[in-house]
């Protein structure tokens, strides 16, 4: 039996179908990226056209330095221009490749900028079908592929366009008896390339997507590293991940294959038409059809088909490595942004009246994508102005769903809510915000200093804010002891568990708002440092309101008013006592919970 991997990114998360877009509207994905930079990409065409047309002049001219040496003639001029067309020619090649440079750089920066204010400013629910790996490799890997599809590309297609036919002009004018055979070469190198070309696409496409899963399935087993060691399954998450990579490899191989052949098939063609030319051209030299400097010159012109060929080559293989990307990129063009500043332009914005509860769930029914059933149905519930609720439940019951409502990470579909008497329609997202403190179950810290941490809901709070609130979660010592202070970055200290949860906690305490969320806040706290956090809940408690999802006995028994979910539904409503003596579920839920505190307190 094959093994499966131990950890995943995320539970049952899939990313959207890749299928490969159609040509056409492909090409319009590119298309959308050079749009903007239109007058540079022409810039760098005209470039490209004059270096092309120096190329072009080359052969002739060498011609002429031919004909004047046979001629006894002066080679000065001729040679000058010879020289002259060779420095023109290099310094518009570097002028090109600096222009197309800075313009795919510009292009990989506005596609990685959009992809990055998708990934943040998307709405909770949609982005969460994605991968962290598979969004970061849209990020870092498939905007480079854009670079070359989206600029270089361009030119090299429109040069290697002109330059192919204005070399068979040129070589019509010198010999169309050799021409043909030249023109037989390149109809059986394009009819070769045309074959390998889609394939080239899919292979490319194939390799992008097996590195996202390379991407997530690596991100989400060194983020579950201590699971990995402690289950002793290094072993299966490297053959997993290596498997992944192996995958990359083979499809990434796979293009180089056809790659290569198109290569060699464009440039080993190409001298093979040479060797011929050549030889037929000696034959009709020593009959006196053709002079010497006429077959130097068209030789020329045939070695310098093989640029333009290949310049071709490259440039349709960069153009579906392009479009492979941009099919993975337009994935995320579904996503639905949050305006976090809109809001109805009139609306009657009444003082609340101490009665008016603080939120409201007014008959609202919310569900999830593709879930079955809605996680809550038909709920009505108040938050009042002041004191502690706790929110308790079984696994689904619906507590986590209460949080992301409250916090417009969903919206019902259903019913309302109401912020001080007043419905979240008529509120932008950023002024219900704006009232919330949040601190997640996962406590995730920022990878910056630990002011930054600290300040990150609060950018410009004080430095004797930032040290009230370290002091309140006890943990201002701590941060005093090292090196840089508040300046440390946190990657570079040896922060506990439980004391970067503290961080977070501290986090939600600067500038407190009237609603604080805690999703269990105290789950990786020892006993001292838990009771410190309850007390900042209960003086939090008594000039505000307090919200916590609770998993302890001790936050439990400590609100002022427990709501008990069950299926989606508000059980029932009380306080510990209360629904101690009247509710058979909460009582287990309790009993489950002193087993639990008890089996801790033993260990």
């Amino acid at each position: 039996m094959k093994d499966t991997p131990l950890v995943h990114d995320g539970p049952d998360q899939h990313a959207p179908d890749t299928a490969k877009p159609p040509l056409r509207q492909g090409i319009g994905l590119l298309w959308s990226y050079t749009r903007p930079r239109l007058r540079t990409v022409l810039a760098g065409v005209l470039l490209g056209l004059f270096a092309t047309a120096v190329t072009m002049a080359t052969p002739m001219a060498t011609k002429w330095v031919i004909d004047a040496l046979s001629a006894g003639s002066d080679l000065g001029t001729p040679v000058a221009i010879l020289v002259g067309l060779l420095i023109i020619g290099m310094i518009a090649g570097f002028a090109q490749s600096m222009l197309l440079g800075r313009l795919a750089e510009g292009i990989v920066l506005d596609a990685r900028t959009t992809l990055i204010e998708r990934c943040f400013r998307s709405k909770l629910e949609q982005i969460q079908q994605f991968r962290v790996g598979e969004l970061v490799t849209r990020v870092t890997s498939d905007t480079v592929l854009l670079r070359e599809a989206t600029t270089s590309s361009i030119v090299q297609l429109v040069n290697g366009t002109v330059s192919l036919v204005a070399t068979i002009v040129l070589m019509a004018v010198l010999d169309w008896k050799l021409l043909i055979t030249t023109l037989v070469a390149l109809a059986v190198i394009g009819v070769g390339i045309a074959i390998l070309l889609p394939r080239i696409g899919q292979a490319e496409k194939q390799a992008q997507d097996s590195l996202g899963e390379l991407g997530a399935s690596l991100g989400g087993g060194i983020r579950a590293l201590r699971t990995v060691k402690s289950s002793r399954a290094e072993a299966r998450e490297i053959a997993w991940v290596g498997e992944k990579a192996a995958d990359t490899a083979r499809y990434a191989i796979r293009s180089v294959r056809y790659g290569s052949l198109v290569g060699m098939l464009a440039g080993g063609g190409t001298q093979l038409a040479v060797i011929v030319i050549l030889g037929l051209g000696a034959a009709r030299v020593a009959s006196g059809d053709l002079t010497v400097s006429t077959l130097v010159a068209f030789l020329l012109y045939a070695f310098n088909i093989v640029e333009p060929i290949v310049s071709l080559a490259g440039a349709f293989s960069s153009v579906q490595s392009g479009l492979a990307a941009a099919a993975r990129i337009h994935e995320t063009n579904h996503l639905e942004l949050e305006d976090t500043h809109s809001r109805p332009a009139v609306t009657v914005r009444p003082h609340p009246h101490p009665s008016v509860p603080l939120i409201a769930l007014r008959d609202v029914t919310a569900g999830y994508l593709d879930a079955s059933a809605p996680a809550l149905n038909r709920v009505n519930l108040e938050i009042p102005r002041v004191g502690h609720i706790a929110l308790v439940g079984p696994s689904g019951a619906g507590k986590t769903t209460v949080f992301s409502l409250v916090l417009r990470f969903l919206d019902p579909s259903s019913g309302r809510l109401e912020l001080d008497g007043i419905s979240y329609e008529q509120l932008s997202i950023d002024e219900v915000r704006s009232r919330i403190a949040y601190v997640e179950q996962e406590t995730p810290v920022i990878p910056a200093s630990v002011r930054h941490n600290v300040c990150f809901r609060v950018p410009d709070a004080t430095d004797a804010e930032v040290w009230d609130a370290l002091e309140a979660v006890r943990l201002a010592d701590r941060i005093r002891s090292l090196p840089a202070g508040l300046d440390t970055l946190v990657a570079e200290t040896n922060l506990s568990g439980g004391e970067r949860q503290r961080l977070a906690v501290a986090r939600a305490l600067v500038r407190r708002p009237g609603l604080l969320l805690l999703d269990e806040a105290t789950a990786q706290l020892d006993g001292t440092t838990e009771a410190a956090i309850h007390q900042v809940i209960a003086e939090a408690g008594r000039t505000g309101t307090v919200v916590t999802i609770a998993h302890r006995l001790s936050t439990i028994v400590d609100a002022d008013q427990i709501i008990v979910l069950d299926k989606g539904t508000v059980r029932d409503t009380g306080t510990h006592q209360e629904l101690i003596a009247r509710d058979d579920l909460y009582r287990e839920f309790v009993s489950a919970l002193r087993i639990s505190t008890e089996i801790l307190e033993d260990a």
